[in-house]
């Protein structure tokens, strides 16, 4: 990466009315409703800050849970048959237009990931709903497999980003 970044919780300090992703209901939604979530406590938001001060990029993280009969039958078979089992949701990632293409989406996934698997709260899986086939290109390169019935949810079991991060 060509910028140094901080990865901080957002605050209500942070500059959020020039952030341009491109995806304007990505941008409306930082812009405009992050706040409100984190209020009610139905997220967090994390962003990426350049030296300067402009916000490069989010993600927001959420509890989820997923039903055990939608996995893949091998996963299944290695899990008590709870009806569903607890997961950390990525709802929305996405990039500043002027910092795209310098890996910043997926060292934001990698802190998501890390701050998921460290958790003192216990999740199987972090799961996403990929938006489009190239966000869940973008997610199958590192790792995620797709739900056999919902291509485009996807799901990266927690213990194995544990083990990476030993």
């Amino acid at each position: 990466m060509a910028h140094k970044f901080s990865v901080t919780a957002l605050d209500s300090a942070s500059d959020r009315s020039i952030f341009d992703s491109g995806s304007e209901p990505l941008d409306r939604y930082f812009r405009t409703q992050v706040s409100q979530d984190i209020k009610r406590r139905v997220t967090a938001c994390f962003v990426a800050t350049a030296m300067h001060g402009q916000i490069a990029g989010y993600y927001t993280l959420a509890s989820a849970s997923v039903v055990l009969a939608d996995l893949p039958e091998a996963t299944v078979k290695k899990l008590p048959r709870y009806p569903s089992v607890p997961a950390v949701r990525m709802g929305r990632l996405a990039v500043d237009k002027s910092f795209k293409g310098q890996g910043l989406g997926a060292a934001l996934l990698a802190d998501a990931l890390h701050r998921a698997a460290t958790a003192e709260i216990a999740a199987y899986a972090f799961v996403v709903d990929a938006k489009d086939a190239t966000a869940a290109n973008f997610y199958a390169h590192h790792g995620f497999v797709a739900l056999p019935q919902q291509p485009l949810f996807m799901f990266l079991p927690l213990a194995m980003v544990k083990s990476l991060i030993k």
